[in-house]
């Protein structure tokens, strides 16, 4: 069992830029007289489907983000334990990167946090003294339904980063909840993109190294400068839960597991550098665009424009427990 270093955050940046100011004139007649029209233009095809309601959607999520962690600091430091169940891939270099971004976060809302590695065998087997604020798990589906289990009185989160299973979402647990995208949400965006071009070979990833709207290109040049490796999918979830997690306790203003959770599940509208809220289904699973992938290139993303509605999260995947 090993323990991750706390990370002690300070406000990025400080000191006092310079500032230039420009003199003050008195217009001339013609200035005043004259007032320029912008001609009518015809909208882009992105300003029609919505991505400009996006992009400033994410300016107010922005917004509320830091009028809330400016609001909420209280002087007092508390420590949130998370524990990690799984490997120390690309999914363990993506929570490493969420967890500094997170104890950013932190360092205005009076949080720190932590992540303690465990195995299954030591984590479904020990009584603990205090409850984590969530599990966080890179396993197999029968791991994580034991870990739903264990954990499922006490109502703590076990966020899925790694499996895929359908079956897992036809479940419905209602403590497990998944950030990575299921088999059908990658197959209904396959199917999508291959109406518009049927002989095409591609497949539906959460994430691209490539993918640079939203801000997510500066996500990926962070991560590649801390990690000295390209974003994966799974590096993706990773920094996913902690940014999930991080924000959930600065909005919610509690690091009680079973507030975090109903939280997590009613009332958690998360970016993810995708542009759009994503949201949790009664299923568990974590409504996201899918990006679409041909030969290793980005080529589209899914809701595909023109076959769906490409604000229709829902017509990717298992959308209830009632089906």
């Amino acid at each position: 069992m090993s323990k991750l270093s706390k990370y002690y955050p300070f406000p990025p940046g400080g000191g006092r830029g310079a500032v230039k100011l420009a003199p003050l004139r008195r217009r001339s007649r013609g200035e005043r007289g004259h007032v320029k029209l912008c001609p009518l233009r015809r909208r882009s095809r992105g300003e029609r489907l919505g991505w400009g309601e996006r992009a400033s959607w994410g300016l107010v999520w922005l917004s509320t983000m830091l009028v809330l962690a400016l609001w909420g600091t209280t002087g007092a430091v508390e420590e949130v334990q998370l524990v990690y169940v799984g490997s120390t891939t690309t999914v363990w270099r993506g929570i490493e990167q969420g967890l500094r971004e997170a104890n950013i976060l932190g360092g205005f809302t009076g949080h720190t946090y932590t992540v303690e590695t465990v195995s299954p065998e030591a984590l479904l087997g020990a009584q603990r003294d205090k409850l984590p604020l969530a599990v966080v798990a890179a396993t197999d589906a029968e791991t994580l339904q034991r870990l739903s289990a264990k954990f499922a009185a006490a109502s703590v989160a076990v966020l899925n980063l790694l499996a895929d299973d359908d079956a897992l979402r036809q479940a419905c647990l209602p403590n497990l909840l998944h950030v990575v995208p299921s088999a059908r949400m990658k197959a209904d965006a396959v199917a999508q993109w291959q109406k518009r071009k049927p002989t095409a070979q591609v497949q539906a990833r959460a994430w691209h190294e490539d993918y640079t709207k939203f801000a997510a290109g500066e996500l990926n040049n962070r991560f590649r400068k801390a990690q000295g490796l390209p974003m994966d999918d799974d590096a993706w979830a990773g920094w996913a839960v902690l940014k999930l997690l991080s924000e959930a306790v600065a909005r919610a203003q509690s690091t009680e597991p079973a507030r975090i959770l109903a939280y997590l599940r009613h009332e958690m509208a998360f970016d993810g550098q995708k542009g759009v809220p994503q949201t949790f289904r009664d299923t568990g699973q974590l409504r996201q665009p899918l990006l679409l992938v041909e030969a290793g290139k980005l080529v589209g993303e899914a809701p595909v424009p023109g076959v769906v509605d490409s604000n229709d999260l829902d017509s990717l995947g298992l959308t209830s427990c009632k089906q």
